[in-house]
């Protein structure tokens, strides 16, 4: 019989011993290790009473073990700090701040410059009974963050704002304003006033020269909504832009709940109203205006006369090639030429009239004041694209007007006109026609603008204020013409902006047509006449005085209108002071 198998006897826990099991104890047998094998210390008997021991080969020879400092086992590495080169470390009285570094507070009286104030921003209280205008250029000059909450006011009928149509009727809005010559920063004021009053206070509205946009956001986690405009025709008709004025101060008031579909119906009229003055009243205000013009330089009855017919046939002429299509360029180019051959023929005929008179007449109704103080307003506010622009249409306006005059004298030149360059220097004093003159070129100035008939007798008045103002510092205190030109311009504009905060409307009807009378009208002919009479220099420091003075015009406007501000109740005026324009210093 044989004897059974030894491994028969052995227990089920010692049938499946792993390599990576830890060495049995207990047993007779000899310890079994391996490489993976926990080592055990050289010296002293070993563990179980086996006779010899097997070890790895990473076991630590004897003699070289080192203690353990703690009472667990540090496991460190190449980076370590070596022992005896630790450096204490001590808290600066003022730690800089990164992103492996604890906050760290402070109280809200020492609170760091570079975070919020200790005291908090101050809010800004923008009471309802300030103009729309001053309150929504209130918030456009501010940050995002400050700008105050619109409250939830529904107009829509719906749950929420329909963002795609109210983006829409905005644009729709800023395109009727900017194509009428609003300022771009009126513009900005306009829509941003739309968008608010039908909820949406984080949009930003952009103006250029010939392109609106607005972009709104939700929040700052939803993707922004963005539309944009395009200004392809431009029309003068201060009628309308009243209207929209009038609805977009409607719109931004809280007591008035007026639905898209309303507002889109009244834009709709505004569109199809038809101009307050026809096409023959406006021609007959050319003429008119050009024979006040000439009796401002010293003409009589004939050279009214001849003035008035200049100006009608150049009006005459400028239709005709706009509706074939010509652009504004060769329109102004045609229309500058009809008074200019007027007055060469009445001197080449020996008519003893005011030649010169005649032509600078029929030069008021071209020049482009409205465009250029509109230029010049874009500039002083920040809005450089669109003022250059502007100032570009006017040059090339300018040009056109000096190639149809230039001309004309170019050929009276050749036929023998005695024209004097040095009649500027005789001017009549006569203080009571001059100013009866002056009003009624700004009157012609008001209908040949398209404005309301409410509006006439105040621009008129405006008007007349302006020249006296001029006459006084320039004929009895001979004061030089540019500074007598921008101190009444200064009073045009405050005037003007005054009477629009009190009627809530544009400023535009109130100054564009008062600052007629100041135009450089004379120094642009006898410049132009100098240079047909090949005496360059002299002409061109005549033309630019024109410029000088054109200048002066649009600054004193511009001017004036921000003077006016001080009388006004400021929204926001205890958040200190009025917000400089967007985009500059703001000293």
């Amino acid at each position: 019989m044989t004897e059974p198998d030894t491994e028969d006897r052995k227990p089920r826990s010692d049938e499946a011993r792993s390599a990576f099991a830890p060495p049995g104890r207990g047993d007779d047998d000899a310890l079994i290790t391996s490489e993976f094998t926990i080592p055990v210390r050289l010296e002293g008997p070993a563990v179980g009473g086996a006779d010899s021991s097997t070890t790895s080969e990473f076991a630590v020879p004897a003699g070289l073990d080192v203690p353990a400092t703690g009472t667990e086992s540090e496991t460190t590495s190449e980076f370590a700090l070596p022992d005896g080169l630790e450096v204490p470390q001590t808290l600066p009285a003022e730690a800089e701040g990164s992103a492996f570094s604890p906050p760290s507070t402070y109280s809200a009286r020492q609170a760091p410059a570079a975070f919020t104030p200790p005291y908090g921003i101050p809010a800004i209280r923008l009471t309802p009974e300030a103009p729309w205008q001053d309150r929504m250029r209130t918030m456009l000059r501010m940050p995002v963050a400050e700008r105050p909450a619109p409250e939830p006011v529904q107009k829509t009928g719906e749950t929420g704002p329909a963002v795609p149509r109210v983006l829409d009727l905005t644009l729709r809005i800023g395109e009727l304003l900017l194509a009428g010559g609003e300022g771009a920063e009126d513009v900005e004021a306009a829509m941003f006033a739309v968008c608010r009053s039908y909820g949406l206070d984080r949009c930003e509205p952009t103006v250029t020269f010939t392109l609106l946009s607005v972009s709104y956001q939700p929040s700052l986690v939803e993707d922004p909504v963005s539309a944009s405009r395009t200004v392809r025709r431009r029309g003068t008709d201060y009628t309308r832009l009243a209207a929209v004025y009038r609805l977009v101060d409607e719109l931004s008031d809280p007591e008035t709940a007026i639905s898209l579909e309303e507002a889109y119906r009244r834009l709709a009229e505004i569109r199809r109203n038809r101009h307050p003055y026809p096409g023959w009243a406006l021609t007959g205000a050319s003429g008119l205006l050009a024979g006040a013009a000439s009796i401002l330089v010293g003409g009589d009855l004939v050279v009214f006369v001849a003035a008035a017919l200049g100006a009608m046939l150049g009006d005459r002429l400028a239709w005709l090639c706009a509706g074939r299509g010509l652009p504004e360029f060769y329109q102004f180019t045609a229309a500058a030429m009809p008074p200019a051959a007027i007055g060469v023929a009445l001197t080449v005929a020996d008519v003893n009239v005011n030649a010169s008179a005649v032509i600078t007449g029929g030069l008021f109704a071209l020049l482009p004041g409205r465009a250029l103080v509109a230029g010049v307003q874009d500039g002083l506010t920040g809005f450089y694209i669109t003022a250059a622009a502007r100032l570009l249409e006017v040059m090339y306006f300018f040009v056109g007007i000096v190639i149809g005059v230039l001309v004309i004298l170019y050929f009276g030149v050749k036929l023998g006109a005695q024209l004097d360059p040095d009649a500027a220097l005789n001017l009549y004093q006569r203080p009571v026609v001059q100013i009866i003159a002056s009003m009624l070129l700004s009157l012609t100035f008001a209908v040949l603008l398209q404005q309301e008939r409410s509006t006439v007798l105040w621009v008129t008045l405006n008007g007349g204020v302006a020249w006296v103002v001029y006459g006084a510092m320039h004929y009895p205190g001979h004061i030089s013409p540019v500074a007598s030109t921008a101190v009444a311009a200064g009073l045009v504009g405050l005037f003007g902006q005054l009477l629009s905060r009190y009627r809530f409307a544009s400023a535009l009807p109130y100054t564009t047509a008062a600052i007629g009378p100041l135009l450089p009208g004379s120094a642009t002919y006898f410049g132009l006449l100098s240079m047909a009479q090949n005496n360059v220099d002299k002409g061109l420091v005549s033309l630019a005085k024109a410029a000088s003075l054109a200048m002066a015009i649009a600054i004193g406007v511009n001017l004036g209108s921000e003077i006016s501000r001080l009388f006004l109740r400021i929204p926001g005026g205890s958040a200190g002071g009025r917000r400089a324009a967007k985009r500059t210093r703001g000293f």
